[in-house]
C-alpha cells in the first residue's frame, strides 16, 4: 500500500446490488494535477468508452464493441489491457458473454433489445501486460506504465444504448 501522491491517477471501480440486480461502473480520477500524458490517456479512455457505447446497437455483434475500443486506443497509441474484460450484468455481477476490449468486428452473438453488458475499457500507456500485486487485489501494469478504467453498465433497448450508471441518470 501506498499513499496517493499529485500527479497520480487512479481508478475506481464500484458494484451495486438493488432490488436482486447489480451495476458495475468504473472511473479514474486524477489526484491534483497530472501529466499530459496522464490526461490523454483518461481522455482517450473514456472516449474508447463511448464509442463502445455507440457501437451496441441492435444488428450489430458483441465483437463491433470490441473492436471500437481496440481501433479507436491504437490509433492513439496506446494499448488494450486482454487480460480483464467487461460482462454480461443482472442478477448475477459477471454473467455471460464476455465483452473484450480487443478483436476483429462482425463475430460474437448478436446484440438484441434487452441484453445488458458491463462495458469497461482498460488502457495502458505502453504495453497491455499487467500483474497482480501480493495482495491479490491491486492490478498495475507489467512495464510501470499508466493504466486507466472507465466502465458503465449499458442495457440495450429498442431505441439504442442506454446507459445504467450515468451520473446523469434518472
Amino acid at each position: 500500500m501506498r499513499r496517493l501522491a499529485e500527479g497520480d491517477i487512479i481508478s475506481i471501480d464500484v458494484g451495486v446490488r438493488l432490488k436482486g440486480y447489480y451495476g458495475d461502473a468504473a472511473a479514474t480520477f486524477a489526484v491534483g494535477n497530472i501529466s499530459s500524458e496522464a490526461r490523454r490517456l483518461i481522455d482517450v479512455t473514456r472516449t474508447s468508452l463511448e464509442k463502445a457505447i455507440a457501437a451496441m446497437v441492435e444488428g450489430n455483434r458483441l465483437s463491433d464493441i470490441s473492436h471500437a475500443v481496440q481501433a479507436f486506443v491504437e490509433s492513439e497509441s496506446f494499448s488494450v489491457v486482454r487480460s480483464y474484460v467487461g460482462h454480461g450484468i443482472g442478477r448475477d455481477m459477471h454473467e455471460e458473454p464476455q465483452v473484450p476490449n480487443f478483436g476483429p468486428p462482425g463475430r460474437g452473438p448478436l446484440l438484441q433489445p434487452g441484453m445488458v453488458l458491463a462495458i469497461e475499457p482498460m488502457v495502458n500507456a505502453g504495453g497491455y501486460e499487467v500483474k497482480v500485486q501480493n495482495d491479490q487485489w491491486t492490478v498495475v501494469t507489467a512495464d510501470g506504465s499508466l493504466s486507466a478504467h472507465f466502465e458503465h453498465t449499458v442495457a440495450l433497448g429498442k431505441n439504442g444504448p442506454q446507459v445504467l450508471t450515468s451520473a446523469n441518470h434518472s
